[in-house]
C-alpha cells in the first residue's frame, strides 16, 4: 500500500469517526442550501477585471461559510485559516482535500472588509429569514424585543476627548493624527449596567415567541437606550400580533407606537418613586415573564455554544457587520433544531 493510499483511507476513517460524534458543521451542511446565498453575494461584491493576470478571486459562498465558521468557534482570522490547515472537519465543512489552497488571514479579512462596506450582511440575514417562513418555520405568530451589549476594545483616551466624542464631534488631537485615529473606535461608547461599565455596541433583536429565531435585528452604539431602537424592529408582520419586552421598554411612547401599529402590548409594568407596582401588576409581570425569558435563550447560546459576543472590529459599519453575521449564525444553528427533532 503507498503512501497516499495509506493518506486517503486515515483521511477517510478520521471522518467518519467525527461523524459519528454527531460533528455540528457535517449536520449543517446536511441541511443548509448554501447556494440560496450565492445570487446576492455574486450580485453584490462581483467586480469587472481591471485587466488580465493576477490570482482568481476565491469562491465567495466557500468565504462567506469561512465567515460562518470562524463566528461559531469565535476565532480569529489568524486562527481560522491555521484550522481550516490543521482540521479534518473545517475543511469538510469548505468543500476543501488536503491538496486544496486555503485562503489565507488577509484575504479573509478582505472579503469580509467588502461584505462590511456593501452592507450586504442584513441582506443575507433577510434572505435566510424569508427562507425560513418559506419552511413555515417562522410564523410571526408573536415576539420578544430585547438588548444586549456587545463589548469591543476599549479605548484609551484623554477626559477631554471623551467629551468631545460624547458630542458627536471628533477631537482635535485625534483629527490632526489620522494614523491614530484609524485605530480609535469613535462611535462605540461607555454605557453602565448593573454598576459596572461597559464599552461598545447594543445589539437589539426581535425574537419570535415560538420558534425562538431572531425576526429583525439592529445595531446602535451601547448608550443608545433599549427602547430606542424598537421603532426599527417593528414592522407589518408584528400588526395584530403580542410583543413581550422587559420594563425597559415602558412607557408612553412605546405604548403608542405599539398602539399605532395594532400590536398586543405585553411590555412590562414598571413602578416610580411615588407610585409602586400594585399586587396586580406584579402578578401580570410575572405571567409576562414566564414569555419573554425565552429570549435568555438566544443570548445564552451565544454567550456559550458561540463562544461570547465579544467583537474586535472599529467603528459602527464593522460591528454591525460582526453583530448581523453571529444572529444569523445563531439562526442557522437555530434551525438544525427544528430538522432533526
Amino acid at each position: 500500500m503507498t503512501t497516499h493510499s495509506r493518506t486517503l483511507f486515515a483521511e477517510e476513517f478520521r471522518l467518519e469517526q467525527l461523524s459519528k460524534k454527531h460533528d455540528p458543521l457535517e449536520r449543517l451542511n446536511e441541511h443548509i442550501n448554501w447556494e440560496m446565498f450565492r445570487p446576492l453575494l455574486n450580485s453584490v461584491l462581483t467586480k469587472e477585471a481591471k485587466g488580465a493576470g493576477g490570482r482568481p478571486a476565491y469562491d465567495f459562498v466557500l468565504m462567506f461559510k469561512i465567515l460562518i465558521l470562524q463566528r461559531y468557534y469565535h476565532i480569529s482570522d489568524e486562527q481560522v485559516e491555521i484550522q481550516v490547515l490543521d482540521r479534518l472537519s473545517f475543511m469538510r465543512f469548505l468543500g476543501l482535500g488536503l491538496s486544496d489552497s486555503v485562503p489565507d488571514h488577509n484575504t479573509v479579512w478582505l472579503f469580509r472588509e467588502k461584505v462590511t462596506t456593501s452592507g450586504v450582511m442584513e441582506k443575507l440575514f433577510t434572505l435566510f429569514t424569508k427562507q425560513l417562513e418559506t419552511q413555515g418555520l417562522l410564523l410571526h405568530e408573536g415576539s420578544i424585543v430585547d438588548a444586549s451589549i456587545v463589548d469591543v476594545p476599549k479605548q484609551r483616551n484623554s477626559r477631554e476627548e471623551n467629551a468631545a466624542l460624547k458630542e458627536n464631534t471628533i477631537p482635535a488631537t485625534l483629527a490632526e493624527n489620522p494614523n491614530v485615529l484609524r485605530h480609535k473606535d469613535v462611535e462605540a461608547r461607555w454605557v453602565k449596567k448593573n454598576g459596572i461599565n461597559y464599552f461598545g455596541y447594543k445589539n437589539h433583536i426581535k425574537v419570535s415567541i415560538k420558534s425562538k429565531f431572531i425576526e429583525r435585528y439592529s445595531v446602535t452604539a451601547a448608550s443608545v437606550h433599549d427602547s430606542q431602537a424598537l421603532e426599527s424592529l417593528v414592522d407589518a408582520t408584528n400588526s395584530h400580533r403580542v410583543l413581550y419586552a422587559d420594563s425597559a421598554y415602558s412607557g408612553e411612547p412605546i405604548a403608542t407606537l405599539l398602539e399605532e401599529n395594532a400590536i398586543e402590548n405585553c411590555v412590562h409594568e414598571k413602578g416610580v418613586r411615588n407610585a409602586k407596582l400594585t399586587k396586580e401588576q406584579m402578578e401580570r409581570n410575572r405571567i409576562k415573564s414566564k414569555v419573554r425569558a425565552r429570549v435568555e435563550h438566544v443570548f445564552g447560546f451565544i454567550e456559550k455554544a458561540m463562544k461570547g459576543s465579544y467583537v474586535s472590529t472599529i467603528g459602527l459599519k464593522r460591528a454591525a457587520t460582526a453583530i448581523g453575521l453571529m444572529n444569523l449564525t445563531y439562526n442557522l444553528f437555530r434551525y438544525l433544531h427544528f430538522v432533526q427533532s
